[in-house]
């Protein structure tokens, strides 16, 4: 077990913060300050190694070596410590419950002299062990896709094997990344090496970064004859990061596994394993070997990265983005989805049978009964479909098709409505009705000595004759056709209050009460 340095000293700092009830992140720009904003590294360039990966697989203890390499690289060799010695650092233990939540790095940001002169400032960032029985697959997407975004370095750390869940969890999570981003003009990502823990196949291949590469370049083969679902997860992870690596490690030793006292001591850990560290950590971080964080081609300085963290923090804490699903989840919509449209097909095309096309206008009370009718029939489809994700998920998707259903008939009802003769002439009619009563009010008017009645009668009928006109040209033409609604909705209107008035009329003198207001319907 490992425990942080004192709060004087060199510890882990917690910058990225998850809410687990809430499932939201939370960065602590003070903390990042705090570390990247330091006298003396603030304006160097900074090169980001980070773990990621299934939570109780040795993240945070591999992070220790490291630190202890980066605290001791000039003691040549001997940086590996003695057998007696405690492991300190990150926080580490034994034992089956997650350890490290959220983001941590480690506040000494280590200052390295390149070869050629160049400095550089060295951050080490552990992560939350992904699939644990707190988070959500939006959590373990969120917080692998940011350390894989800021880092220079991905080391995605694996148990025993590179499985095809593996690959394809490494896809969704840097797809979740690359949409975060902006345009991106070259590769999104920079570095990214598998790390296989508990190799049990030497004899196949060999332990080290030789007998990984030979083993990656079979995982990572594209053939003509596999499924294109894993011919794409292949390309998109050699479409993500410039260069792409796997090391194999043994296995540590019973002893770390299985004794609730081991507290990081050599002498307790495999001599094939000691061996193997001290060939994959100076591979990691050997002052030749340090390559420096860059985004679409230019160099990120510590400041710059602390700018980086808060943009795409801002993204992760907003709705932008699509929310990463679980496979069950994934497939139980698409079945869902699939149920709405089949059933929506069913109704289309028993409404297309009954009025749609060249059909004869069907009166509306009519249609409506075989909306209802087809309309059952369509929910009677979709319920008898065998979907995934259980009755509550699926009524959600039932309570879609009703809305989708309700949009058709719309659409159904307003093609019926335009086969009604009179509805297609109710315009030129209402308007032909205006001119035929203008007409006779100007010729009583004339006869009995009104003048001025007259004339604005002729006017009136003249313009009524410019409107007709007006609209047949733009029903034969298509164009002004907002012009030719309003001419539209202003015949309706006038017949509907003439409607109105004569219904009303008829009603009180019948001696029937009439209607309220709001239970007038618009023909």
């Amino acid at each position: 077990m490992s425990e942080p340095e004192s709060d004087s000293g060199p510890r882990p700092v917690q910058i990225v913060h998850v809410h687990k009830q809430e499932h939201t992140f939370e960065l602590d720009v003070a903390a990042l300050e705090s570390v990247l904003l330091q006298e003396g590294v603030r304006d160097l360039d900074v090169v980001v190694v980070s773990v990621a990966g299934a939570f109780r697989k040795g993240k945070s203890f591999l992070l220790d070596f490291m630190l202890r390499y980066m605290s001791r690289q000039k003691l040549g060799p001997a940086w590996l410590g003695e057998d007696d010695e405690p492991l300190t650092g990150f926080s580490w233990r034994g034992g089956s419950d997650p350890e490290t939540t959220g983001i941590q790095i480690w506040s000494e940001v280590f200052t390295v002299e390149k070869p050629g002169g160049k400095k550089v400032a060295v951050v080490l960032m552990d992560t939350q062990g992904a699939f644990d029985s707190q988070s959500t697959v939006k959590d373990c997407a969120t917080i692998f896709a940011l350390s894989t975004m800021t880092s220079s370095v991905q080391i995605y750390n694996l148990s025993q094997n590179i499985q095809e869940d593996d690959l394809q969890q490494l896809q969704l999570f840097t797809e979740y990344g690359r949409l975060a981003m902006d345009e991106i003009f070259l590769k999104p990502f920079q570095s990214l090496m598998f790390l296989v823990r508990d190799w049990s196949f030497p004899y196949e291949y060999d332990y080290g970064l030789k007998g990984g590469m030979d083993f990656l370049d079979k995982r990572l083969q594209v053939k003509e004859q596999q499924h294109e679902e894993i011919q794409n997860v292949r390309k998109h992870i050699h479409s993500c990061f410039t260069s792409v690596s796997c090391f194999l490690l043994p296995h540590p030793g019973l002893q770390v596994a299985t004794s609730p006292m081991f507290q990081g001591q050599l002498g307790d850990i495999a001599p094939e394993f000691k061996a193997q560290l001290e060939t994959l950590v100076p591979l990691l971080l050997k002052p030749a070997n340090l390559m420096e964080k860059e985004i679409n081609g230019s160099k990120v300085t510590c400041r710059g990265l602390l700018e980086y963290f808060k943009a795409y923090i801002k993204i992760y804490q907003g709705e932008d983005l699509p929310h990463p699903k679980s496979m069950l989840q994934a497939t139980a919509e698409a079945n869902n989805l699939a149920a709405v449209a089949s059933a929506k097909d069913l109704y289309y095309n028993h409404m297309e049978q009954t009025c749609g096309g060249d059909k004869p206008y069907l009166a509306p009370q009519t249609l409506e009964e075989k909306h209802l009718e087809f309309v059952a029939m369509s929910l009677d489809h979709f319920q008898r479909i065998k979907k995934m994700g259980g009755a509550e998920f699926s009524q959600r998707y039932q309570e879609q098709l009703e809305r989708e259903l309700g949009e058709l008939c719309a659409g159904f009802l307003k093609h019926n409505q335009s086969k009604n003769m009179f509805a297609a002439f109710r315009t030129p009619a209402v308007l032909f009705g205006v001119m035929a009563l203008l007409y006779m009010l100007s010729g009583v008017a004339g006869f009995l000595g009104v003048a001025l009645v007259a004339q604005l009668c002729n006017c009136g009928t003249g313009l009524v004759l410019i409107g007709l006109l007006t609209w047949a040209y733009i029903r034969y033409s298509g164009q002004y056709r907002e012009l030719g609604g309003a001419i539209d909705s202003g015949a309706t209107i006038l017949l509907d209050q003439v409607s109105s008035r004569i219904n009303s009329t008829a009603a009180h003198r019948m001696g029937v009460p009439e209607a309220p207001p709001g239970n007038k319907k618009n023909r």
